[in-house]
């Protein structure tokens, strides 16, 4: 099965509010920029993805992610995360409408296409499903098959809110990458760990922090 993956990117002067014991505030937005390209970059290199849509209206990231070659969405309600999704899946699915849709954070600079291909592959066995992020709490990525709604639920405690909207927890090992998003300087270290892309090391380069790029 072939996805179309949804991105969603808030505007960069309001991104990674959480690592500003990390970054001071004129890098934030460099951080957040970062980690969506190497996020994007990785997703349109993966075999089971079609497209990626990044739903923003940030000028600079819609330009950043139009460069990669992902369709950039307006975030037309202008009413969240969900709502976002929502809406950008409905756009994909008005030119596709068998499209098979993955929401995927735009946080995953060590993100890896063959680990992304094995969770896809995995959920593509059920109408709903979703992978929880390292910390066990949160969401990294919310899939629905053709002719299925999104129905996503992102936001405190979204493991326990997808499980309980009816879709299926991916139990999956040697995925790491997709799993670890980053919102605090300690997420962004084990980012480092794993391995990053190449935007996200030049980034972080400034923050002294010990990694290595991704292989």
């Amino acid at each position: 099965m072939q996805w179309t993956v949804v991105v969603p990117l808030k505007a960069l002067a309001r991104a990674k509010s959480r690592l500003s014991d990390t970054a001071a505030d004129a890098l934030r937005p460099r951080l957040a920029l970062a980690f969506a390209q190497d996020t994007v970059a990785a997703a349109l290199a993966c075999a089971a993805v079609r497209d990626v849509a990044v739903v923003t209206d940030d000028p600079l990231a819609g330009d950043e992610m139009a460069a990669l070659g992902a369709r950039v969405v307006p975030d037309e309600p202008a009413g969240g995360l969900n709502a976002a999704l929502t809406h950008a899946a409905a756009v994909v699915r008005r030119t596709g409408p068998g499209a098979a849709v993955a929401a995927l954070n735009a946080d995953l600079p060590a993100l890896r296409p063959m680990e992304l291909a094995r969770v896809l592959d995995a959920a593509a066995e059920f109408p709903r499903a979703f992978l929880p992020d390292a910390a066990g709490i949160g969401t990294t990525l919310l899939a629905a098959g053709p002719g299925r709604e999104l129905l996503p639920a992102f936001g405190a405690d979204s493991r326990v809110r997808h499980r309980a909207s009816g879709a299926v927890e991916l139990a999956l090992d040697a995925v790491d990458s997709v799993r670890q998003d980053v919102d605090t300087g300690d997420d962004l270290r084990a980012a480092l760990t794993l391995g990053v892309g190449p935007r996200t090391a030049a980034a972080a380069a400034r923050l002294l922090i010990p990694g290595r790029p991704r292989g």
